[in-house]
């Protein structure tokens, strides 16, 4: 069984992953600002470097949420080996 309390303390709950999270968000509002997405579009922000930090408008793009969540975010699978 999923101990989600547990999760949150010891992943989501930590420094570095809030930070990580409120870069994504600020991603997003500025992409919506801009008008290339908008609330309820099934449209994720994509960082191409893979970076949720680098929020520079050349490293933001939109793409589908199946694009974007479809391959494993590890070291050797990074962003940027997937075609745009």
């Amino acid at each position: 069984m999923r101990n989600y309390r547990r999760e949150y303390q010891t992943y989501q709950g930590s420094a570095a992953q809030k930070k990580r999270r409120a870069s994504r968000n600020a991603a997003r509002a500025k992409m919506i600002k801009l008008g290339k997405v908008k609330k309820g579009d099934g449209k994720d922000v994509a960082h191409k470097n893979g970076n949720p930090r680098d929020n520079r408008a050349k490293n933001l793009k939109v793409s589908s949420t199946k694009s974007n969540r479809s391959f494993p975010r590890t070291r050797t699978a990074g962003k940027r080996n997937k075609r745009d």
